[in-house]
């Protein structure tokens, strides 16, 4: 049920990645980016409900599907989000409407899931004031248009994750750090699938060339980096990390970690998909020639997706496990000389180099876990006998 639940989402990304794509300007990318995290915050909210309730029996199962419906319907405006188009309902609104709609759905299956945990009860009661005020800012901004509404969406987003912040984690449970992390795993992978339909998306009815077959085969391999990663380095280091926390500190870093730290690991993502669909499109153009440079936006979402991906891995590597990786910094020094340099280069050499890097520091640092491991099986086995 939840795998289903996740469909949505499936469709609302690729719905922000299009509506960034339609017309790529620096106003439209920081809309695209409010979009992802208000969806962020509305999946994280079941998140953790999920992992106290069954979510494909009797309450539950009926909660997901009215929360899926609205969301559903939030992902079809996503278009009109900002810019009411001309006939029918108002987009703005019909997208305030389902967000409060799909927050109420998590409240109400939350009170009815802590009936006899006061502590939980009491942790909702610190959660609604935030989410109001949030609701309220939004609804305030469907009245705006211009940087003016943009403005508000950036105070409600702030105030509703601030808020969260503030009222702290000491209510919420933790049934299964391996449920919950093997969640947030999966809506990673849904991101990544967006890069590799970003690809798809940005060829589309164009005639293949030897450029888009190389740009295809490069973008494939970056985002088969960007999962080796997280699956094979950081993710399975931080969920064995968070799990042998004691539970008055479990939560705490569960929700700093995952709830909040992932947010700019999906936005990185989106940002990667995004870069690649307009590589993409540039090398299939009838008028591409090998010598054009990547420049401007496209280059920038590109380039920095990646950057803020690597950014956030280190900061979740860091407040889980307390490791700080200095191959990963040097990595996004590279990037950003790489970023500095990507107006003079051809595309596909930005391209080449963008993969090439990663793998670079990705494979570092899964030789480094290997050995590790080597070496924590050593000493067990040494234990044992």
């Amino acid at each position: 049920m939840e795998l289903f639940f996740d469909l949505v989402f499936v469709f609302a990304l690729i719905q922000v990645t299009q509506f960034m794509a339609a017309d790529l300007n620096w106003h439209g990318v920081l809309r695209g980016m409010l979009l992802v995290a208000l969806l962020w915050w509305s999946w994280v909210c079941f998140s953790w409900v999920a992992n106290l309730v069954k979510a494909d029996e009797g309450t539950g199962r009926l909660a997901m599907f009215v929360a899926m419906a609205s969301m559903f319907v939030f992902a079809l405006a996503i278009p009109e989000a900002f810019d009411d188009a001309p006939g029918g309902l108002s987009g703005p609104v019909l997208v305030v409407g389902c967000y409060f709609v799909f927050r109420m759905v998590h409240l109400v299956l939350f009170w009815v899931v802590s009936a006899g945990d006061p502590d939980l009860r009491n942790q909702l009661w610190r959660f609604l004031p935030s989410m109001l005020l949030a609701t309220f800012l939004l609804l305030l901004a469907t009245r705006t248009d211009g940087a003016a509404q943009t403005a508000l969406w950036a105070v409600a987003l702030s105030a509703d994750y601030l808020g969260n912040y503030i009222a702290g984690s000491r209510g919420w449970r933790i049934m299964s750090v391996g449920a919950f992390a093997e969640r947030h795993g999966l809506i990673l992978i849904i991101a990544l699938g967006e890069s590799l339909l970003s690809i798809g998306f940005g060829v589309s009815g164009l005639a293949m060339t030897w450029p888009i077959v190389v740009a295809a085969v490069f973008g494939l391999g970056l985002a088969g980096m960007l999962w080796r990663a997280y699956f094979q380095v950081s993710a399975p280091r931080a969920e064995h990390a968070v799990a042998a926390l004691p539970p008055e500190r479990r939560d705490r870093a569960a929700r700093d970690a995952y709830s909040y730290l992932h947010l700019p690991l999906v936005a990185g993502i989106l940002l990667t998909a995004l870069g690649l669909k307009k590589t993409l499109e540039y090398v299939g153009d009838p008028g591409y020639h090998l010598a054009d440079p990547l420049t401007g936006i496209p280059l920038v979402v590109l380039v920095g997706g990646v950057v803020l991906y690597l950014l956030a891995q280190i900061v979740f590597t860091l407040r889980t496990v307390g490791r700080f990786s200095v191959k990963r910094v040097a990595a996004v020094g590279m990037l950003l000389v790489l970023l500095a340099l990507g107006p003079m280069l051809p595309i596909l050499v930005t391209l080449a180099l963008l993969t090439l890097v990663t793998a670079g520091v990705v494979q570092l640092e899964v030789r480094r876990a290997r050995q590790e491991d080597a070496r924590a099986h050593a000493r067990s086995d040494a234990h044992g006998g």
